[in-house]
């Protein structure tokens, strides 16, 4: 059975930084499947923040319009783990931050708050 656990996640002020992690078990093949990051705001559905994906040495990222330039995707396939850095955070980046493996495992979620 394949779980997904985040954490890292928690309070910050607008403009400061936060790192998420999420650690994957149950997967033999993590470094083979896209894996990325999501998110719901309260009162709105969840909606994609980045992905990766590993093909032979080369790392293939992509991001949505809202956080490309402040946000970093990466992942360490040696220990089955995925990262999401946070830089220059917006109270718009409130909600849950979920992790998600090839589009159909995903994490509990863990929640961020940034406040102004």
């Amino acid at each position: 059975q394949v779980q997904l656990v985040e954490s890292g996640g928690g309070s910050v002020q607008a403009g400061g930084s936060l790192r998420l992690s999420c650690v994957v078990t149950g997967s033999s093949d993590f470094s083979l499947q896209t894996v990325g990051w999501y998110r719901q705001a309260p009162g709105k559905t969840r909606e994609f923040v980045a992905d990766i994906l590993t093909r032979g040495s080369r790392d293939i990222r992509a991001y949505s319009d809202s956080v490309r330039g402040r946000i970093t995707i990466s992942r360490d396939n040696a220990k089955k783990t995925l990262f999401l850095q946070m830089n220059n955070q917006k109270p718009e980046d409130t909600g849950v931050y979920y992790c998600n493996r090839a589009t159909i495992d995903w994490g509990q979620g863990i929640q961020v708050t940034v406040s102004s």
